[in-house]
């Protein structure tokens, strides 16, 4: 099902219902029944990976939670009669076993998200190396179908396991409750990666019809409905014009395919996130928030702070800390700083961690090497500019130094750089430009034609095409553009306001008369401006193939 189907939004109103009209201590059964529900609508045969890896981390979560209290009352029983080295060689033994543990739920279901996501990539690479080698031997690529929301749900079931196994959270005894916690079908589309400690807060909990927060949620799902209708799927079809047909959309086409799908992206991944959290507050259920204005970032360091914020913490947490402070890196930092300074060996533990956690960021996004490219693209960029950062620091103090200097006497006020308007907003369309350069890969899906394209850029030497109305001749009319201006406007001066607080909490102060014009006119917009009708297709949100 769709968000925007009205199949959707049926299966939302029953649920809604239903939900309010039960007793509240058997709500959160009737979502594990809904979400499963709506997970089998993606196809029956996707309810067995999921149910394998919510059963499999349970189990192995109970186990490593039990091998701790049976470390426990070990020691408490035999305190008196264990020597030091002796606790100390029980404590090691069992942190083995729970070590062990892990390892087998993070093969299991690491092993079944390779299997299904990165087979075929694997027989890409095979044929071709076998190709190079001038073998005709070629092997025949596997119809496997991709599981709605895999690697998000097995992100998250992973993510509790591994925090299970360092103690930073309880093990959930109920396994009714852990398997509403993996499929809880607002997150299943494109997230957030949610942490059990913090979804399990509300997730459980019983809850009352509390018509602000219904509101609030009702709210927050129409303005995802209005970027993902009147912008993302609006604005989609100059995108694929563009992208699908390189041969004829050269030069400046490709700047303005970017841009353009630097605006899908942003209202697709977005508008999606935005409903997901409208739907979990609709009943009541607080989950994470997936975004921060991450087009006003000065850098792609700070973008990938605010953008898809709980992809990011989980590769920081999981794939770059223990990278970083294993023994092994350890080891490898201290023979760097004894051969080759100290400069460069204090660096290592964080080029080699970042660059892993870049390359699984990439492979994670798709099966292919423009996604591995895309990745290492952002690495590449983030060391540059932490490489560069002392020249930038100095390059600030002394145009800071030589305007003071020429305003001395004039004003008291002294001139910093960073916060100059003009300056940050040169960094801010800085980092758009270089993020939009760098998800090319991901609009032409084939490195070599990505840097074909990227390079006639500044070969094609046609950009009167920006102006002159060629444009128009990408599926688009002028209608369309005026609409997908107004909406960035309209998106800008949220962004804006949400610097000082909730939207939804400013305008809740403002009279009904007020709000009521508000939403009722954004949901006119929705209704009559979203894509519709002929030349239009509902399309599926972008993050729904990951």
């Amino acid at each position: 099902m769709l968000f925007t189907s009205f199949e959707f939004l049926g299966f939302i109103l029953i649920l809604f219902l239903a939900y309010y009209l039960i007793p509240k201590k058997y709500q959160w059964m009737l979502l594990l029944a809904a979400s499963y529900f709506f997970y089998f609508m993606a196809g029956a045969y996707c309810l067995i990976y999921i149910l394998v890896t919510t059963v499999t981390v349970y189990l192995l979560g109970r186990r490593i939670e039990d091998l701790r209290k049976e470390q426990s009352d070990y020691l408490k029983e035999h305190r008196e009669k264990l020597g030091k080295e002796e606790k100390k060689a029980y404590k090691d033994g069992m942190k083995r076993r729970q070590w062990r543990t892990l390892l087998v739920g993070l093969f299991v279901n690491l092993g079944i998200l390779a299997v299904v996501k990165y087979t075929n990539f694997a027989i890409y690479n095979v044929n071709l190396a076998l190709h190079g080698f001038g073998s005709g031997k070629q092997f025949d690529f596997l119809d496997i179908a991709l599981p709605m929301g895999i690697s998000f749900y097995t992100f998250q079931a992973l993510g509790y396991l591994i925090d299970v196994y360092r103690g930073t959270s309880k093990a959930e005894r109920n396994p009714f409750r852990f398997a509403l916690f993996v499929s809880f079908f607002p997150q299943l589309v494109q997230g957030p990666i949610s942490r059990f400690q913090d979804l399990s807060g509300t997730l459980y909990r019983e809850h009352s019809f509390d018509a602000k927060t219904v509101s609030f949620g009702l709210q927050r799902i129409l303005w995802g409905f209005f970027k993902k209708l009147v912008i993302a799927d609006r604005i989609l079809v100059g995108v694929n014009e563009i992208v699908k047909n390189p041969e004829s959309y050269g030069g400046a086409y490709v700047f303005a395919g970017m841009m353009f799908y630097a605006l899908e992206l942003y209202a697709d991944f977005t508008g999606g996130i935005d409903i997901t959290i409208g739907v979990a507050q609709v009943f009541g259920i607080t989950v994470t928030e997936n975004f921060n204005r991450p087009y006003f970032s000065r850098s792609i360091k700070e973008y990938w702070r605010r953008w898809h914020i709980t992809m990011g913490t989980w590769f920081t947490d999981y794939i770059f800390y223990p990278i970083s402070v294993c023994k092994p890196m350890l080891k490898f930092s201290k023979f760097s700083r004894e051969h080759f300074g100290e400069a460069i060996g204090k660096r290592m533990p964080v080029y080699l961690s970042s660059f892993a956690v870049w390359f699984a960021t990439g492979i994670w996004h798709g099966a292919s090497w423009n996604f591995v490219v895309w990745g290492l693209g952002n690495w590449i960029v983030i060391m540059i500019s932490q490489e560069f950062a002392p020249l930038y620091l100095k390059f600030h103090r002394k145009v800071n130094g030589m305007i003071n200097r020429q305003r001395a006497g004039i004003s008291d006020r002294m001139f910093v750089l960073e916060n100059n308007s003009f300056y940050r907003l040169f960094q801010i369309l800085r980092t758009i430009f270089l993020m939009s350069c760098l998800r090319s890969f991901d609009c032409y899906r084939d490195v070599p034609l990505t840097f074909r394209m990227f390079g006639s850029m500044f070969t094609g030497g046609n950009w009167h095409i920006l102006w002159d109305g060629s444009l128009l001749g990408l599926g688009l009319d002028i209608t369309d553009y005026v609409i997908l201006a107004a909406g960035c406007g309209l998106l800008v001066l949220v962004s804006l306001i949400q610097r000082t607080g909730s939207v939804r909490e400013k305008i809740a102060a403002k009279p009904y008369p007020v709000r009521f014009i508000l939403w009722y006119g954004l949901f006119l917009i929705v209704l009559l401006m979203g894509a519709y009708g002929i030349g239009y297709d509902a399309s599926q949100f972008i993050y729904n193939q990951f």
